[in-house]
């Protein structure tokens, strides 16, 4: 039996990979509506935050700069590519996407239901 931990570290894998190859390859979609590459960045990071906090449980001061790493990386890579280029809103839009995926679980503790994530106290 699969446990979900291993569930949820091959769903980070999946993602990890998608989201790397749409933020390395070369658009192939049409860019008309302003500012649609930062709801992606943030969906992308608010997803990547909940399913490294799933896969192993890591506490805020380790997944947050591991995050902020990724995204980082991201765009120094995309500043080098011709057909891409580097955006501190880009970056801004996927820490928005680690905090919100905190707020959430925060957010969590507060409400009158038991709770999924182990940090989240049970009332």
């Amino acid at each position: 039996m699969i446990s979900k931990s291993r569930v949820f570290q091959i769903a980070l894998l999946a993602a990890f990979l998608v989201v790397s190859y749409l933020v390395f390859s070369k658009p192939s979609y049409p860019q008309g509506i302003p500012n649609l590459d930062k709801v992606g960045h943030f969906g992308s990071f608010l997803l990547l935050s909940w399913l490294t906090f799933e896969a192993f449980r890591l506490r805020w001061f380790l997944l947050v700069p591991l995050m902020a790493l990724y995204a980082f990386g991201i765009e120094l890579v995309q500043s080098f590519l011709p057909y891409r280029s580097a955006s501190f809103a880009d970056f801004v839009a996927d820490m928005a996407g680690v905090a919100i995926f905190y707020l959430l679980a925060w957010l969590c503790t507060r409400l009158p239901f038991n709770c999924r994530f182990k940090t989240c106290r049970h009332r």
